[in-house]
């Protein structure tokens, strides 16, 4: 019997590690008073361009009661490091900017060219920009952009002098430019420097605008895309800078424009470089934030498009708890919505108790995690009661007779299965499990039976979608352990991803040495 099992669990940095290595919180910021009585998880909504002080920090709509570590699509440049608020604490979605071919890395920008001040005739003459060709349009465009930049004033010390390094390293990228106006690498290298000027200016600030140094941006990566199109990285940061700007304009008309021409610059940096999980997460994001504001018909389409995409974000890493964490506010909402309206009818259609359970999942799982995460526990708080304890799912699959993994069809039956922090266990039909209400809890934990399919988080060895002509109809399940393979069949392929997300979320917690937590969550 053939499968096409994904990678294993064992890649993508997820191997058991007794002595794990904790990642830097990302930075905090102050948030507003805590809401009374939160309604839903808090889409993310901010993506921002990492750079060498802050690659992870993500500022967040609040207008959901579960924040999202992601808060939000990043700022559409990177943030100067600052101290967290001594009481309160919101973490950020880890937005990365990813490497392209730019001559000079915004690390080489804020670190090397504090050396270099004072030293411009050494740059010129050792420039790969060679072309002297100045054009009078271009010198025009360039002291524009300049006027911008050097009116930008830090609001402390240090605002100063990153911005006096800023303002230094766009006159060596004009002066580029000047010499060869289809040097990409300066125009995308001024591009994010202008991002991170605009990180200096408040969003009340009329003299500059915040918004004109990112429109600026805007028209900087826009050149240098005509000029180098595969420039991947340009248009992942492109997509920020205009998403910072939509966030300017509310739930209006503009902002949706703003919404679907960054969506359009994220899908053409996955297509690019398909390997980015952070372009996946913030293409999510920003299809979350356009869901909230175009017509009620066009909504559900792009929600469940959101859903893919940190979907497929989570396949790419599986630990990335900021797609995990979002991926459950957007289950979280499309629960919301289906409850309101009553959903379209069609019985196939998945129950807002069921997504509800759903979205409590991957909530479960971030906070898993990353227990420290201020934004995850309070979102669990909301949501653990929507799971199905003392288990983290339980659902239905079609498995073979015991003792036969491959079977006639008709001896496959349809069969409840449960799964925890310790594995995957087949219940017999006499012990099923009832699904839990919005606020109740599921039955007693069910009786095992010896007979019954089981399987132990440590044995697993990869997770997997297959399709395979001598498994029943459905959507095929594969699991490698050490001790070989196991077929089961899900309903539909919606159901398997599910089941596969959950797999693979709980043998991930386990290989981060976090199943005590997960323990904690669903006892």
């Amino acid at each position: 019997m053939s499968s096409h099992p994904d990678e294993p669990l064992t890649q993508n940095g997820v191997q058991p590690d007794p002595n794990p290595i904790h990642e830097p919180e990302p930075q905090s910021e102050p948030t507003p008073d805590p809401q009374p009585e939160p309604e839903g998880p808090e889409p993310v909504t901010e993506p921002e361009p990492v750079t060498a002080s802050d690659p992870n920090s993500v500022d967040g709509p609040k207008e959901a009661s579960i924040q999202s570590n992601d808060d939000a699509h990043a700022h559409a440049h990177a943030h100067p490091q600052s101290s967290p608020s001594a009481t309160q604490e919101v973490a950020y979605p880890e937005l990365r900017k990813d490497q392209g071919n730019r001559t000079f890395t915004m690390r080489e920008l804020l670190n090397g060219l504090k050396t270099d001040q004072g030293n411009d005739a050494a740059y010129d003459t050792s420039s790969p920009y060679s072309q002297e060709t100045p054009h009078q349009e271009n010198t025009d465009q360039n002291n524009a952009a300049m006027d911008l930049i050097n009116s930008v004033t830090g609001a402390d010390e240090e605002g100063r002098s990153r911005q006096r390094v800023l303002t230094f390293a766009a006159k060596r990228y004009a002066s580029a430019i000047e010499r060869n106006p289809e040097d990409y690498d300066a125009l995308y290298n001024w591009a994010l420097v202008l991002q991170e000027s605009a990180d200096n200016v408040s969003p009340e600030s009329t003299s500059p605008s915040k918004d004109a140094l990112l429109e600026e941006a805007c028209r900087k990566y826009d050149e240098a895309t005509r000029l180098c199109p595969t420039l991947h990285d340009a248009f992942y940061n492109w997509a920020i800078a205009i998403s910072d700007r939509a966030k300017m304009r509310g739930r209006t008309k503009e902002a949706e424009e703003l919404w679907k021409q960054a969506t359009k610059n994220y899908e053409k940096a996955v297509q690019l470089n398909w390997n980015s999980p952070q372009a996946l997460n913030n293409w999510g994001l920003a299809l979350q934030e356009l869901s909230a504001i175009v017509p009620a018909r066009e909504k559900q389409t792009i929600v469940r498009t959101a859903i893919s995409k940190f979907r497929a974000a989570i396949q790419l890493q599986f630990d990335f708890h900021r797609a995990i964490y979002n991926l459950g506010t957007v289950l979280y909402g499309l629960a919301e919505d289906t409850l309101r309206t009553g959903g379209s009818g069609n019985p196939k259609d998945v129950s807002p108790n069921e997504l509800y359970s759903q979205s409590a999942i991957y909530i479960a799982a971030a906070h898993a995690l990353k227990p420290n995460y201020s934004v995850y526990s309070s979102a669990l708080r909301l949501v653990r009661s929507m799971l199905p304890l003392p288990y983290l799912k339980v659902g239905y699959l079609t498995a073979p007779p015991a003792g036969k993994p491959v079977a006639p069809h008709n001896e496959w039956k349809h069969s409840q299965f449960v799964l925890n922090h310790e594995g995957l266990q087949q219940i017999s039909r006499g012990d099923q499990v009832s699904p839990p209400g919005l606020s109740g809890r599921s039955g007693d934990a069910a009786k095992m039976d010896k007979r019954a399919i089981k399987v132990d988080v440590p044995d697993i060895v990869s997770v997997s979608a297959c399709a395979d002509l001598t498994l029943p109809p459905g959507a095929g399940l594969c699991i490698d352990t050490v001790h070989g393979t196991i077929f089961l069949v899900a309903d539909s392929w919606e159901s398997l991803d599910g089941w596969l997300d959950a797999i693979r979320l709980v043998y991930t917690i386990y290989a981060r040495n976090k199943s005590d937590v997960l323990a904690g969550i669903i006892a």
